[in-house]
């Protein structure tokens, strides 16, 4: 069993839809005070309004952007308003358009790189001090498969920004040990989100067929294994990648999966 994490202050960025929603629904019903993060504020309202209903804690918003530094401090300032400190960051927050490599620009690597790379860092700067003061201080980051682990035509530069994240987090995972502060990441796989219905049933077939389990992950599936980390229990866990992805990355080619039929 574990310790509940009721009342404990939960942020997360990337929080109005796909896995950040997920995560956010996961600790919202766990008992956490969670804030949303994300640049919509009327779609942030709306999340919110959704997942109050099976909360057990409470939901707040705030609208910005993790690309920026001192927006990054206002989020920190606000989870301290609204729920009085920080116990838990997951830096979820992240944009993924896709370049072929031969037509991408110097805009489309920099836009890439400020979300996913950037508001990672500068989030994890603006709660260090809180999450320290909590006691059981806990970073979550949201990486993926895409780049630490496999690739993607046309990803390059989003593979990139998911590999350079689990550079960040080894380093900072040091640093911040005697902080009392754990840094881990969750790797998912291909996640059901609110975009997948419009690729066709075809498409979903095809996906579910290379993975293992034989289906997509929920973005459930990726708020449990960040709230596990986030648990007292798991407080000797630092440093370290949970990959969440049904086994996708297990077969060794689509031969693999066909013997088993």
């Amino acid at each position: 069993m574990f310790t509940p994490l009721d009342g404990r202050s939960v942020i997360v960025t990337g929080a109005s839809l796909g896995i950040g929603r997920g995560i956010a629904g996961v600790f919202a019903k766990a008992g956490a005070n969670v804030l949303l993060v994300a640049r919509d504020q009327a779609r942030l309202d709306l999340t919110a309004q959704e997942l109050q209903k099976d909360a057990s804690g409470r939901v707040a918003t705030v609208a910005a952007d993790v690309s920026v530094p001192a927006e990054c401090q206002r989020i920190a300032e606000a989870a301290v308003a609204e729920f009085g400190g920080i116990d838990v960051l997951c830096a979820n927050a992240g944009i993924f358009p896709s370049a072929p490599l031969a037509e991408m620009t110097e805009q489309d690597v920099d836009g890439m790189f400020a979300v996913n790379v950037k508001g990672t860092i500068f989030m994890v700067q603006a709660c260090m001090s809180r999450l320290q003061a909590s006691g059981h201080g806990r970073v979550v980051i949201t990486s993926s498969i895409t780049g630490p682990i496999t690739g993607f035509p046309g990803w390059s530069h989003y593979g990139a920004s998911k590999a350079a994240q689990l550079g960040f987090l080894r380093t900072a995972a040091i640093e911040l040990a005697p902080k009392g502060i754990t840094v881990n990441a969750v790797l998912p796989g291909n996640i059901a989100t609110e975009g997948l219905a419009d690729l066709g049933a075809e498409y979903r077939a095809t996906m579910e067929a290379s993975i293992p389990l034989h289906r997509l992950g929920t973005v459930e599936d990726i708020g449990n294994a960040a709230l596990f980390l986030a648990t007292d229990e798991a407080g000797y866990i630092t440093g370290q990648t949970i990959v969440v992805d049904g086994g996708q990355v297990l077969p060794e080619s689509p031969e693999a999966m066909a013997a088993l039929e």
